[in-house]
């Protein structure tokens, strides 16, 4: 029996650290809530009444993920205002492929030791995310979880919550041969492949995150650490305005395994590798790891972040609906008769 009374701040956690954490994120958090949202900041669950009376038949889309490796950059960097657009941009953008409006995100957020300013720019990412996807950050959980994650570590991941009328739901069975393929441009790495990175870049190169790389012209980890880019405002308008027959996310696994989880049976894809600026940490990285073209395009976005598959008739006014708005956008490729397969030339 110890002489002394043991508190749970001598445990390792601190409940006044983690109450401090709250007051800090309140602002960022109350900044994102749309009309549906009730209550505030402190309950037990986050309140969202859905506006029925929008839609003819809503249907509730659900996506969650985490961001993976990239977090060890931002702990090399000691960087953390820009990791939370990563967590909500991989949830809102795999929601948004099936023709979902995002409506409330939750993040969850675990570190080995409390610090209230930490964990409060982490969450100014999310919220800055969630204001710029039109979702509200309804709740979360921090958790304090002491002796679990070494000092200065932490994970995050969340999930979001979106509505779609039945009718609109895109699901690719509408795709056929002779579609087209419209490319819109990446941020980045986004929040993929990043074992791959940290490897050719410590590693192999042994580089370090304050390298200054001439041909991105900022240093190493100011480009890896680029946060991911946000599509909801981008491609919702489109949707309600044209015919998006499908909607690939390029995340884990590139071009090769998601491009046919929209495709249906007796489609396939020709994607013209030549048709996008590809933006130049690829081709250091190709170049730094020896990494074959196959791999690269099954690891990294390369440059296209999102792709739409529209009727060849509907491309021109799709791609000046996005001029128009000052987006970018590239002719891909095109959808042909097949097995699902993903020809990249």
């Amino acid at each position: 029996m110890t002489d002394k009374s043991l508190t749970y701040r001598d445990a390792g956690v601190d409940i006044d650290a983690g109450n401090k954490a709250v007051e800090l994120m309140k602002r960022h958090v109350r900044a994102t809530y749309r009309p549906e949202v009730l209550g505030d900041i402190g309950g037990f669950g986050g309140l969202f009444a859905l506006n029925a009376g929008k839609y003819r038949e809503p249907v509730l889309v659900s996506g969650t993920d985490g961001v993976g490796t990239k977090l060890k950059i931002a702990f090399m960097a000691d960087k953390h205002d820009t990791i939370g657009q990563d967590a909500v941009a991989m949830c809102v953008n795999d929601i948004l492929v099936q023709g979902a409006e995002p409506l409330f995100f939750l993040d969850y957020l675990a570190v080995g030791k409390l610090e209230p300013e930490k964990v409060a720019a982490i969450v100014s990412g999310v919220a800055m995310a969630c204001r710029e996807s039109g979702c509200a950050l309804i709740g979360g959980e921090t958790a304090e979880m002491a002796g679990f994650y070494p000092d200065g570590e932490y994970d995050i991941a969340g999930f979001s919550v979106g509505v779609v009328d039945r009718d609109k739901i895109i699901t690719g069975e509408k795709v056929r041969p002779g579609n087209v393929l419209i490319g819109l441009p990446s941020s980045g790495i986004h929040s993929n492949g990043y074992s791959l990175v940290r490897k050719i870049c410590f590693d192999v190169k042994k580089l370090s995150i304050d390298t200054y790389i001439p041909e991105l012209g900022r240093t190493l980890g100011e480009e890896l650490l680029e946060p991911t880019r946000l599509y909801p405002k981008t491609c919702l308008p489109l949707i309600d305005k044209f015919d998006i027959y499908g909607m690939v996310h390029i995340t884990g696994g590139g071009f090769y395994d998601n491009i046919p989880r929209v495709l249906p049976e007796g489609c396939s894809v020709e994607v013209d590798t030549a048709a996008w600026p590809e933006p130049p940490i690829f081709a250091l990285l190709k170049d730094w790891g020896g990494v074959a073209k196959f791999e690269m395009y099954r690891t990294f976005n390369m440059g296209i972040g999102m792709i739409l598959i529209v009727p060849a008739d509907q491309v021109a006014a799709v791609q000046a609906d996005l001029e128009s708005r000052g987006e970018k956008s590239y002719i891909i490729g095109k959808v042909t008769a097949g097995a699902c397969q993903v020809e990249l030339r």
